[in-house]
């Protein structure tokens, strides 16, 4: 568990955020222009959706029927037990619980790449395909959030969240280079590899430098939310994550794929569910939800999250059948 610990938090992506965490926290002038970040962003999404649809086409859809049953299962568990212990134990009112359990419904495409490459430096790997299921997951936990917020209280969500949702750029994004992935020849594939695949990782450095600013830019919000809520934004990863490694295990995925299964149930959605929340639920602060998703659960993801799962996954491998 040590060794995974510390070979997670000196992979280069990590440190990049360390160094965009400790250049806010010093007042440094670093930051990336919005348009070259959100262009990162793009080009980000748009790769791991078409390496992961060039995935599906060489692996087959059949092998995505069990994992993806099992990923929407945890779309549906993960919101209600964000929503049930921040409404209770948290002590947030209805809507404010719903808006954070709707980013913890939902997934970080950023640490799961993140997750993928611990996977990879572990010795585990992980399969191409669960790009797949980084978009399946994207969307039920944001729905069943806005149904728990509007219990009772008329319709759930308006067209212009449903929009928000469908339309936002992460599943556009994922979705349309899923299907460009899966509809390419290997030749095709292979000719736009030098672009989409080796400065990968690279990007994702300087993503992860500007996401490292963000979060220390957040910091100072944390403190009115209280100490439950921010000690649930840690617990949580905990137990979702644990639930999507022992459910990528069930449904026949190998140790490396189930461990970055449960690091996508752990994460904490900070791109589509703000986008949606900020439309059907207007009245939620977002202060609370984008402080503990970008700033408590995706720092402690990168540190203790993600070999939580891979150590889970190698201890819990021998064990199912």
């Amino acid at each position: 568990m040590m060794h995974l610990l510390l070979d997670n938090l000196l992979s280069p992506v990590v440190l990049a955020f360390v160094l965009g965490l400790l250049a806010c926290l010093a007042r440094s002038d670093l930051r990336l222009p919005e348009p070259i970040f959100q262009g990162l962003s793009i080009y980000l999404l748009l790769a791991i959706g078409m390496k992961g649809g060039a995935a599906v086409a060489s692996a087959g859809l059949e092998r995505l029927v069990l994992p993806g049953i099992a990923t929407l299962a945890l779309g549906v568990a993960t919101p209600l037990i964000a929503f049930g212990l921040m409404h209770s134990w948290g002590r947030l009112d209805r809507i404010n619980a719903a808006a954070v359990a709707a980013h913890f419904g939902s997934v970080s495409a950023v640490t799961f790449l993140v997750a993928n490459e611990a996977a990879q430096r572990s010795g585990l790997g992980a399969e191409d395909f669960l790009t797949a299921l980084v978009a399946i997951l994207e969307i039920p936990g944001i729905v069943i959030a806005l149904l728990l917020a509007r219990r009772g209280d008329g319709p759930a969500f308006s067209k212009d969240a449903i929009a928000e949702v469908l339309t936002g750029k992460s599943i556009v994004l994922l979705a349309g280079g899923t299907l460009i992935g899966y509809l390419s020849s290997p030749a095709q594939w292979a000719s736009v590899q030098p672009f989409f695949v080796t400065p990968f990782k690279g990007v994702l450095c300087l993503f992860l430098l500007e996401l490292g600013a963000m979060a220390g830019r957040r910091l100072k919000d944390i403190r009115h939310a209280g100490m439950r809520p921010v000690l649930l934004a840690m617990i949580l990863p905990i137990i979702h994550g644990s639930l999507g490694v022992g459910s990528g295990l069930l449904a026949g995925l190998d140790p490396g794929s189930a461990a970055v299964l449960g690091v996508m149930a752990a994460s904490a959605s900070y791109i589509a569910a703000p986008a949606a929340v900020r439309i059907a639920l207007p009245e939620a602060s977002p202060g609370l939800y984008l402080s503990l998703s970008l700033g408590v659960t995706f720092p402690f993801n990168l540190a203790l999250g993600i070999p939580w799962c891979l150590f889970l996954a190698r201890y819990l491998a021998p064990l199912v059948p």
